[in-house]
């Protein structure tokens, strides 16, 4: 039976697969909040706080807000 995998148990190939793809979602997630607390609520489409929370999910959340969730 196979448990969760440790830190130690990974492959370096795996370790650094996993901090760069934690370092680009840390910065997306950033972008995606700082430009939401800059734009006016009128330049968003639907409401600032869920828009907030929805960038906190994973890759999906950044890309939505700045695909839908911006207007021009």
């Amino acid at each position: 039976m196979m448990g969760r995998k440790r830190w130690g148990d990974l492959t370096p190939l795996q370790r650094k697969s996993f901090t760069w793809l934690t370092v680009v979602q840390v910065m997306l997630a950033a972008a995606a909040w700082a430009d939401l607390s800059m734009r006016p609520g009128e330049f968003v489409r639907g409401r600032k706080l869920w828009w907030a929370l929805a960038i906190a999910v994973n890759f999906i959340g950044p890309f939505s807000y700045f695909r839908w969730g911006r207007r021009s």
